[in-house]
């Protein structure tokens, strides 16, 4: 780094706060998942007026600057590249105790506060930031992603739940601009914090958010269903949500490989049924206010299933009031990882689409890549799917090109074919930068380069939403 930027991001952060030693840079230069990059060095900010100097001052360097959250996204847009030296600006230090408004049913919050430190302050108002993950990312890093996560169903995404946003601009001078307000109705023209939501970070830095908070629910009750066949989980799905409309807060499918990966390779887990895994399995939650109990959840659910049960179609039923059954779903990542190379595809698809996809593409990705084998599950219940696939030790060594391939296979058919997305939450990153230039229409990547460079003339970020072929950022 030159002498002259070293010292103005001295200046904006304090000496303490710019790192540039390898040593102290290998730890923000990951994300533990094999992705790495070698930035030019990190600074970290307490404050937007903080933030706004160092973008200043980047800018007249020349370095473009990169914002880091707490690097749990899945398509590396926050790890420094290893093709060129990027600044990291991570934003750890924007973590203010949040501001609850238990009254309004709102939180304002620092960009780098996580997930976790909300939920707990909003927790003794009988609150919650209800956006459910098996990862405990930062406020900005969800905003940046629109992230979704397992009650999508019932809550929502970060989109449908961000009330304001506070936005430093990528520009020779930073603009701290404040969009929308603390309000659940607001219609005073074009909405502009949505255009943030998802961008990835490349329309410059949010430093706080306003955020809506839902009730902790009173009662709540879980069950995994195994069924006699995966076509049957839509259909059962349709019939619950007749039944219990919006307390049906979740709708999560796990086949038999992956709820197997994460049995095998989670010791603390308790394996939900007795003998052979069933061929898929459902996990529902209802969830309800204090006039409803869970007693009369259990028993409600118990005569919805029951003739699904006497016809054969669910073959065995698990009840929780607390979460162990979610652990099981929240473990399969992790028995993945441990079974093997993942390949990892988060789709979506119209709700009647996803068992016919899955069936369809399986068939497909074999014959490009027999030694991949599918470990999917996701949220059904809105279409999502992680369609991922696991290269396991007894294929032989690890080839990209075959992986690579069957990616291509799986987007390529979800895109094309069904209509649906290649990114249903994990965002746009360099992980796949490339699929949204092949799959998403020139017109609209067109219409998005203008709109990064009216709010970022600076490039920000690892994403640029433009033609790379003509480099057009316009």
């Amino acid at each position: 780094m030159n002498p002259a930027l070293a010292g103005a991001l001295a200046d904006a952060v304090g000496p303490a706060n710019l790192l540039t030693d390898p040593n102290e840079l290998a730890g923000y230069a990951s994300d533990g998942r094999g992705v790495t990059g070698r930035p030019l060095g990190v600074v970290r900010p307490s404050s937007a007026g903080e933030v706004a100097a160092v973008l200043r001052a980047a800018h007249a360097a020349g370095v473009r600057v990169v914002p880091q959250g707490a690097r749990t996204g899945l398509v590396a847009a926050a790890i420094p590249g290893e093709d060129a030296q990027l600044l990291l600006l991570n934003l750890d230090r924007l973590s203010r105790a949040p501001a609850i408004d238990p009254v309004n049913r709102t939180a304002e919050v620092d960009a780098g506060v996580r997930l976790s430190t909300l939920n707990a302050a909003a927790a003794p108002h009988q609150l919650s930031f209800p956006i459910d993950l098996g990862a405990d990312p930062s406020i900005g890093g969800m905003i940046a992603a629109n992230t979704g996560g397992a009650r999508l169903l019932r809550y929502g995404d970060v989109r449908r739940n961000l009330l304001a946003l506070e936005l430093v601009t990528s520009e020779a001078e930073p603009r701290l601009l404040q969009l929308g307000a603390p309000l659940w109705k607001n219609n005073t023209g074009i909405d502009l914090k949505q255009l943030l939501v998802g961008s990835s970070g490349s329309l410059g830095v949010v430093t706080r958010a306003t955020l809506a908070l839902s009730p902790l629910p009173a009662a709540r009750v879980t069950a995994m269903l195994a069924l006699d066949a995966d076509e049957s989980a839509v259909e059962l799905l349709l019939a619950l949500e007749a039944s219990f409309g919006t307390l049906l807060t979740a709708f999560e499918g796990i086949s038999a490989p992956a709820l197997s990966a994460a049995l095998t390779h989670v010791p603390r887990l308790r394996a939900p049924f007795a003998g052979t895994l069933p061929a898929y399995a459902v996990l529902i939650e209802l969830s309800a206010g204090a006039a409803i109990e869970a007693d009369w959840l259990e028993e409600r659910l118990g005569d919805t299933l029951a003739p699904w049960m006497e016809r054969g179609t669910v073959v065995d039923a698990v009840l929780d009031r607390g979460d162990a059954l979610w652990a099981i779903r929240h473990a399969v990542p992790e028995g993945l990882r441990a079974s093997g190379k993942v390949v990892a595809c988060d789709i979506a698809l119209r709700r009647g689409d996803v068992m016919r996809f899955r069936r369809d593409v399986a068939a497909r990705v074999k014959a490009v890549a027999p030694q991949l084998r599918l470990h999917d599950f996701g949220h059904v219940g809105d279409g999502g799917l992680h369609f991922n696939l696991v290269w396991p030790p007894d294929a032989g060594p690890f080839d990209a090109t075959v992986a690579e391939a069957a990616r291509a296979t799986v987007f390529r058919a979800v895109v094309e074919d069904y209509g649906g997305s290649f990114s249903a939450e994990h965002g746009i990153g360099p992980s796949n930068a490339a699929w949204y230039t092949e799959l998403v229409p020139e017109p609209l990547r067109h219409l998005a380069g203008a709109v990064q460079r009216l709010l970022a003339p600076v490039p920000v970020g690892r994403v640029d939403f433009h033609d790379p072929i003509s480099g057009d950022r316009a």
